[in-house]
């Protein structure tokens, strides 16, 4: 029976030892490989309901994450260590929950594990985050990490509230006008055609064409207002759906097609900016930023690009240009950035450009919007009128040339 011969202390020698390099190498590979890994499509029967289950991952709000970001950013700044500057911050915190994360990554950091692990560990942070805290940490510059995180999130916030004044107003107004007139059809225009009847008054030909249009929204009013509500639920439960009504919107409407694209655009390339001048190589630094678009058609491009970038060794400006329906002009910035090394510059001057851009073309869309609120408004409002108070005022002439 063959005896296995102990190795000897000259091959156990000669046995590469893996290098620092290569460590962080793999882990660079390993996290790359996380962030392109799909998600797994759950049936709708198998998904947890969130009021029952509770929440997978703690999310906090964007104005805590940019205080946070400022305020230990600061700290570092001034030569604090990290997790002196994590307890000192989160002592007095409102959000005890938030509080107790911060505390939860300080005592991580105090056992000796890296600030990079003890952030993903807490589950809290997103991937830009975690890449820009490791290159940060790794470069001794994690206070300018903090501060780019912060304004990046200003700028986001920004506009997040300008979308949504655009959008709740009409869903405010709308519906409420919309109640209005259906509770005069069905109740107040009635109650006229009723005195008309009991005065023995014929109404007029314009009064007439008002009754029938109530009698037609008295018929149908409860058909309108299911189909109404099951498609608001399908827009808010359905992400397919949601995309398939953005796209054809965007088709449609111009001014809305350009304010989306500047958005993405204006996010895609300031994350990429971020991400890459803070030491994290340009193909993680574009998956990461792919994820600032998902759900939208330049996500699976974008993730696209970035592969065959590093796997083909094409120029980025090539892959966006070839993958992508990025703007043309941002492949040529791109283009002028990767021969000239200055590529951070260039992304960084397209990013403003599409900003600017975003908030000339959020600011027509309010003005389009607005108005076709006002239209809509006054539309209802004229509709409720016609129809309730109109034929009273017809009969008024009427009753006083029968009483004669």
């Amino acid at each position: 029976m063959p005896v296995k011969k102990p190795q000897s202390q000259e091959a156990v020698k000669a046995t590469p030892a893996t290098s620092p390099v290569e460590k962080k190498l793999s882990q660079e590979q390993e996290l790359a490989v996380q962030v392109i890994k799909p998600e797994e499509k759950v049936p709708f029967w198998q998904r947890d309901v969130p009021f029952l289950s509770g929440p997978k991952k703690v999310k906090f709000k964007t104005k805590d994450l940019i205080q946070f970001y400022r305020g230990v950013g600061s700290m570092l700044k001034a030569q604090m260590n990290t997790s002196d500057a994590l307890h000192y911050y989160s002592k007095g915190l409102p959000n005890k929950k938030f509080a107790e994360k911060l505390q939860a990554i300080r005592t991580d950091i105090g056992n000796g594990m890296s600030t990079k692990e003890a952030f993903v560990r807490a589950e809290c942070f997103n991937d830009m985050t975690i890449g820009l805290v490791q290159s940060g940490s790794d470069a001794g510059r994690l206070d300018k990490a903090f501060a780019a995180l912060a304004n990046r999130l200003t700028t986001d916030q920004i506009f997040q509230k300008k979308l949504k004044k655009v959008i709740m107003i009409p869903c405010i107004v709308i519906p409420i006008l919309l109640g209005t007139f259906i509770v005069a059809q069905i109740q107040v225009v009635p109650q006229v055609e009723g005195m008309l009847s009991q005065v023995k008054q014929e109404p007029d030909p314009i009064s007439k064409m008002a009754f029938q249009f109530s009698h037609l929204v008295q018929d149908f009013w409860p058909v309108f207002v299911a189909c109404l509500v099951t498609f608001i639920l399908i827009l808010v439960f359905s992400e397919p759906t949601r995309q398939f009504a953005l796209n054809l919107l965007m088709s449609r409407w111009r001014i809305l097609r350009n304010l989306i694209m500047s958005l993405r655009q204006m996010t895609l390339l300031s994350t990429i900016c971020l991400l890459h001048s803070n030491g994290i190589n340009l193909a993680r630094s574009v998956r990461v930023s792919a994820n600032t678009v998902k759900g939208s058609s330049l996500y699976k491009e974008i993730l696209e690009a970035a592969d065959r970038y590093e796997q083909t060794g094409i120029p980025i400006a090539m892959a966006f240009s070839k993958y992508t329906s990025i703007d043309e002009q941002v492949c040529h910035m791109m283009a002028i950035g990767e021969r000239s090394a200055s590529i951070d510059d260039n992304l960084r001057l397209m990013a403003d450009m599409y900003e600017e851009e975003a908030e000339n073309n959020m600011e027509a869309l309010t003005h389009i919007v607005n108005a076709l609120v006002l239209f809509i408004a006054v539309g209802l409002i004229a509709a409720v009128f016609i129809s309730s108070f109109l034929p009273i005022f017809l009969m008024g002439p009427r009753l006083m040339q029968n009483s004669l």
